[in-house]
């Protein structure tokens, strides 16, 4: 049973960890890790907007992605860095309500343009003749609008319920960022509701839809490539789709691992939590760059006078 009942106004921000000797570290790691974010997608964002060669539907998609991964890292770890600064570990009830709910909703985001992207590379190996008039302009708006519009509406039934817990068994959130693992473990009142919601919907919206949606895209990608007879035709066609493939397989290996891990273990999910928020992020420029041709030529049309190094490319 939760002891010390109250309602509360503020909570206090736990971090990464609590050991003095280490926040200097932290906050030097999370400050180098957030400006590579920053950096490698922000030039991803900009070579997409910049080149006529790279307005397809494929960096469009990107661009997106790069936008969600940007914002993500601002919203979780920017309380991080404020804390060192300032060493005021303290939020506010309706700020940590509202980075509940832009956490949530990036999420989703990020998830769901990814399968937005999936469907994309399944028309461009498998209707290639078509694709043009496929992933047309009108398509690729509504599709990314979908993605934002739902990504924001999915997590409101979240915040509501987790608003109306009426008190918590301490202030402290054992976490980077207000989490909703790390609340509904706190709660003192009865969250089974939200418990449930969290079960199912979760389940459903983050990880069998868009699984199987994008399962559904690489089954066909993959039947279509096998039917072609060159080894040549074969390579070109995966190459198409190996860079969003990695993507997927590394956001959905951490995804499937942190939820299969009990809600007591916040411990654990917070690792993977912190892995989704920082390492994916920068991973992502970095694996559309160094696997993507068209990305290492429009470098070198926009900024032909410089060196390409390994990261320069991003």
């Amino acid at each position: 049973m939760k002891q010390n009942q109250t309602i509360i106004t503020y909570f206090i921000i736990k971090g990464i960890s609590d050991v003095p000797q280490l926040q200097a570290l932290i906050f030097v790691l999370v400050l180098i890790i957030y400006l590579t974010v920053l950096v490698g997608n922000m030039s991803l964002l900009l070579l997409v907007c910049l080149d006529s060669h790279l307005h397809t539907p494929m960096y469009f998609f990107l661009a997106n992605l790069s936008i969600v991964d940007m914002t993500s890292s601002t919203v979780t770890l920017h309380k991080i860095l404020l804390t060192f600064i300032t060493g005021d570990n303290t939020v506010v009830y309706l700020a940590c309500l509202v980075q509940s709910y832009m956490f949530g909703s990036l999420s989703g985001h990020g998830l769901f343009i990814l399968t937005a992207m999936s469907y994309d590379r399944y028309v461009a190996i498998c209707r290639p003749l078509n694709y043009n008039i496929i992933m047309n302009i009108r398509i690729c708006l509504l599709l990314a609008s979908f993605c934002w519009i739902f990504g924001f509406i999915q997590v409101v039934p979240y915040v509501w319920m987790l608003s109306k817990i009426s008190c918590y068994s301490s202030i402290v959130v054992d976490h980077f960022c207000c989490d909703l693992a790390a609340f509904m473990d706190m709660a003192c009142s009865d969250i089974t509701i939200l418990e449930s919601l969290t079960i199912i919907q979760g389940m459903i919206i983050y990880i069998i839809i868009p699984f199987f949606l994008t399962f559904i895209s690489y089954a066909f990608i993959i039947k279509t490539i096998l039917k072609i007879r060159s080894n040549i035709g074969r390579r070109k066609a995966f190459y198409t789709c190996s860079s969003h493939l990695t993507v997927i397989v590394l956001l959905y290996t951490t995804l499937t691992l942190q939820y299969a891990i009990p809600t007591h273990l916040l411990g654990s999910k917070k690792l993977f939590s912190l892995f989704n928020t920082t390492i994916v992020p920068v991973l992502n420029p970095l694996i559309y760059s160094l696997k993507n041709k068209d990305v290492k030529a429009a470098f070198t049309r926009k900024f032909g006078s410089w060196k390409v190094g390994t990261f320069a490319v991003t």
